[in-house]
């Protein structure tokens, strides 16, 4: 009989998730190992062989730890459930002009709703993954991710989206750890190889991180529809061509093709007329924004006036204090107290108070 329950355990191969559940069986979980096939990273015609967490080197050294430990181990393959969420949205967003974020629709809408379903089947209590961050439940009984105890591996920003019911049966183990602690720990747990493996911070489904060319792959007609494009400045002028406007990013300065005399930046996109505005880096500076597809995990709802959080827009960003007010159950408007720059719809906002996620959700629109 387990000290603590059973517990099914996300395991990609990597140090962070064996880790989880070497900590987890130490402390007598139930652990039970169960690793998602996502992608095939050869079917979309890349250069690069397929890494990560859908190779097949990653399943066979997260199925080696769990026979190691005495563990169950199992293989899922959501591949078509990932592909028809996860990469649909990819490629659609980038057609409307936008910036998409899939690890966050990744996680939230995909690898939850996955290893619930399976922690039911397999009369799992819990499941348990290898995300910087930590979980807290306040006075009210509301769940809310904090951030980790290590601020350069914290991971809170893209977990918004969880809901209540996927954080009251989560554990994040390395929430209160740092990196360089998780790889001491693999290493007196005997896994010196383990504790040297390098990390990848790539898109798993675009590991050459040439999103230009995945979407090329995937919309073989793409080039012949887009090319063509202009270039405008701020003031309407047109200032040259473009190579289509799917293939350009809110902020973006290198790659441009042109030589303007002084730096130009990406400032807005329409896909409709498939015309990307450039301008000077002042011209990316917003006041404010609207966020929809809004989930809010600290409290129920925002009080009437709205409240001060520090508002992040990007996953490396430090944040900048803001007011935000909710117009409607999933539907919030913020205001900067500082200028902020390259807000780019299609993108997480994510709202903190303290280390604490208020809630988050999609850029639609700055202002």
């Amino acid at each position: 009989m387990s000290k603590h329950g059973r517990v099914l355990v996300a395991m990609s191969g990597g140090i962070d998730s064996t880790v989880t559940a070497m900590i987890l069986h130490e402390q007598g979980y139930e652990v039970v190992g169960i690793t998602m096939k996502t992608w095939d990273y050869a079917n979309s015609g890349g250069a690069k062989k397929e890494t990560g967490c859908c190779s097949l080197d990653s399943i066979n050294d997260a199925r080696s730890v769990a026979v190691s430990m005495g563990f169950s181990h199992f293989i899922i393959d959501i591949r078509d459930e990932f592909g028809d969420h996860v990469i649909d949205n990819f490629v659609d967003e980038y057609m409307a002009g936008r910036t998409p974020n899939p690890c966050v629709l990744c996680n939230t809408h995909i690898k939850w709703s996955a290893l619930l379903k399976r922690a039911d089947a397999m009369d799992c209590a819990f499941i348990a993954t290898g995300h910087y961050a930590q979980l807290n439940q306040t006075e009210a009984g509301r769940w809310h991710v904090r951030k980790s105890a290590d601020s350069h591996k914290d991971q809170s920003y893209v977990l918004w989206g969880l809901s209540q019911e996927c954080m009251a049966r989560s554990r994040f183990p390395l929430g209160h750890m740092t990196k360089p602690e998780v790889r001491q720990l693999a290493y007196d747990f005997g896994y010196e190889e383990l504790s040297k493996k390098a990390e990848s911070f790539e898109i798993c489904f675009v590991p050459d991180n040439d999103y230009r060319g995945f979407l090329k792959r995937r919309l073989p007609e793409l080039e012949a529809q887009v090319a063509g494009g202009k270039f405008v400045s701020t003031a309407g002028e047109v200032l040259g061509q473009h190579e289509g406007y799917p293939f350009y990013t809110i902020g973006q300065r290198k790659g441009l093709g042109m030589a303007f005399g002084e730096p130009m930046y990406v400032t807005a996109i329409d896909a409709a007329t498939n015309t990307v505005t450039l301008g000077p880096v002042d011209a990316l500076v917003r006041n404010g924004m609207t966020v929809g597809g809004a989930t809010l995990q600290k409290y129920a709802e925002l009080p009437a006036g709205g409240l001060e959080l520090l508002t992040k827009v990007r996953y490396k960003d430090a944040g900048t204090l803001s007011l935000v007010e909710q117009l409607a159950p999933d539907r919030l408007s913020v205001e900067f107290y500082a200028d902020v720059r390259g807000v780019a719809p299609g993108q997480s906002a994510v709202f903190y108070e303290g280390d604490d996620v208020v809630g988050g959700g999609l850029i639609h629109a700055s202002r």
